[in-house]
């Protein structure tokens, strides 16, 4: 495992691990592929040239992500040239599911739960604690060409991400 950042983020004030560094604006966003929910591959490469806001969550089936995926999904209408990527630990069945009941359309999720490399590439994967395995709460924003122009790690896994920062950084 990559290097662990002790107490990097917490959960309700509790520290939380997580392994990887942290991304930085600047660098280059590392490709990755992760399964959408119709059980395609999805690279970072498969939508080069566009505008990516690279959204990592815990869980859609928690208050706050699901929050935060609709906001996005309610905000993409306003972007042109750009994609959203909601992307968790849960299974590709269960983000089809709950995209369907929550009639969300204009974002795509992407499940990281058949390795860790994403979550430890982007430095959001979560070490130990009752969200072991799963991806802390983060945004990143990716040119077209894979430059990372905007990042955030929320301090707190509960709390929202700034969306008028994201969405400036997209625009």
């Amino acid at each position: 495992m990559a290097n662990v950042r002790k107490g990097a983020v917490t959960l309700k004030g509790n520290p939380v691990d997580l392994a990887g560094a942290a991304l930085a604006v600047g660098a280059k966003a590392p490709e990755f592929s992760l399964q959408n929910n119709g059980l395609e591959e999805v690279t970072l490469g498969s939508s080069s040239g566009k505008t990516r806001i690279i959204v990592t969550i815990p869980s859609l089936d928690t208050s706050v992500c699901h929050m935060e995926t609709k906001k996005f999904n309610e905000q993409a209408s306003s972007l042109t040239n750009a994609e959203i990527l909601v992307i968790s630990m849960d299974l590709p069945f269960g983000q089809k599911r709950w995209c369907g009941a929550e009639g969300v359309d204009q974002v795509k999720t992407l499940s990281a739960h058949r390795c860790g490399k994403f979550g430890e590439d982007y430095g959001v994967l979560i070490t130990g604690g009752p969200l072991d395995r799963c991806l802390t709460r983060a945004v990143f924003v990716v040119d077209g060409t894979g430059t990372i122009t905007y990042a955030e790690y929320c301090s707190e896994i509960t709390e929202h991400p700034n969306y008028d920062a994201v969405l400036a950084a997209a625009k």
